[in-house]
């Protein structure tokens, strides 16, 4: 008797059809920059460089206290498969050491997964200015794909404590696009991985952003990959799912100052944070935390305006 499939939902697998026995199958992505040894200077910190995992301390500065080791678990898996999708930031210390300035979950992964490298940014804290200049630099390239450009602008706003409306100023673009381009960042590794090798277009990640099921996401962009669906295809089988209307391409525009919400919201919650607004300009700000640390951090911020 053939092994009953599970993980679509009751009459989910008629409606994405047949998906090839291969479907899940992919290829890392590579870092081909030159290793990192102790001692070896750096003379661009724009390129992304591998640095020997022992030769990594954390920094004793991070927020964040505990990692769920599940989700460490998952990612790590995920890390064994596909490679690490979005390189972490260091500085060089003493000793020819480095220290995490961002990415410490993924360094973590990294080292459950049994890695010996990992793909990062080596930052000089004495040279911002330089940082910010080969950034901005790096946005304007014309060859980069959609999430090394988000990768960059994401990078921009942690490294030189930039807001996202400082960060478009920097590089000439809308708010909006900026925002479009970091949500891609939200995606799964899988998808961030497909996007990346071009097999994902970003009009269909606009769409399969829209989803909250992270399987969900990664069956319907295994499925556009193997049968080759438009954005328009996409979006009916997310209407039939769904049972409701097709999600949009290009969701409408909020006003600049709910960007900001979310802008400096998001440096408190790493979890999603929801605005929906009408035309009269009534609505509501849903926040989803992780942990009592998040909201002891936001509550000692606002503690710090006040005084």
């Amino acid at each position: 008797m053939a092994k009953e499939k599970h993980g679509l939902g009751k009459g989910l697998g008629a409606l994405l059809g047949e998906m090839p026995e291969d479907a899940g199958a992919r290829q890392p992505v590579e870092y081909v920059n030159k290793e990192v040894a102790s001692g070896t200077p750096v003379r661009d910190n724009s390129d992304v460089l591998r640095i020997p995992l022992d030769l990594i301390d954390p920094n004793p500065y991070q927020p964040r206290m505990e990692f769920d080791p599940q989700a460490l678990e998952d990612l790590a898996a995920s890390i064994r498969n596909l490679g690490i999708i979005q390189p972490i930031s260091v500085r060089a210390v003493a000793g020819g050491r480095y220290q995490i300035i961002s990415g410490e979950r993924r360094c973590r992964a990294s080292r459950l997964a049994g890695l010996n490298l990992i793909p990062a940014f080596v930052r000089d804290p004495s040279e911002s200015g330089m940082l910010e200049m080969a950034l901005v630099e790096n946005i304007q390239r014309e060859n980069l794909d959609p999430i090394e450009t988000a990768l960059s602008f994401q990078r921009l706003m942690d490294e030189c404590s930039l807001t996202q409306e400082q960060m478009a100023e920097r590089v000439g673009k809308k708010r909006a696009s900026v925002a479009n381009s970091l949500r891609l960042l939200k995606l799964p590794p899988k998808l961030q991985h497909d996007i990346k090798l071009g097999l994902l277009s970003v009009g269909h990640a606009k769409v399969l952003l829209g989803l909250d099921d992270e399987k969900l996401q990664e069956q319907l962009c295994d499925l556009v990959i193997a049968k080759d669906l438009s954005v328009r295809q996409l979006e009916e089988k997310v209407h039939n799912i769904q049972a409701g209307p097709a999600l949009p391409v290009n969701p409408p525009l909020l006003p600049d100052e709910y960007y900001r919400v979310i802008d400096h919201m998001g440096r408190f919650f790493t979890k999603d944070v929801a605005v929906k607004r009408s035309g009269h300009g009534k609505g509501t700000l849903t926040i989803h935390f992780s942990s009592d640390n998040e909201i002891k951090s936001f509550l000692d911020a606002l503690d710090g305006i006040q005084a």
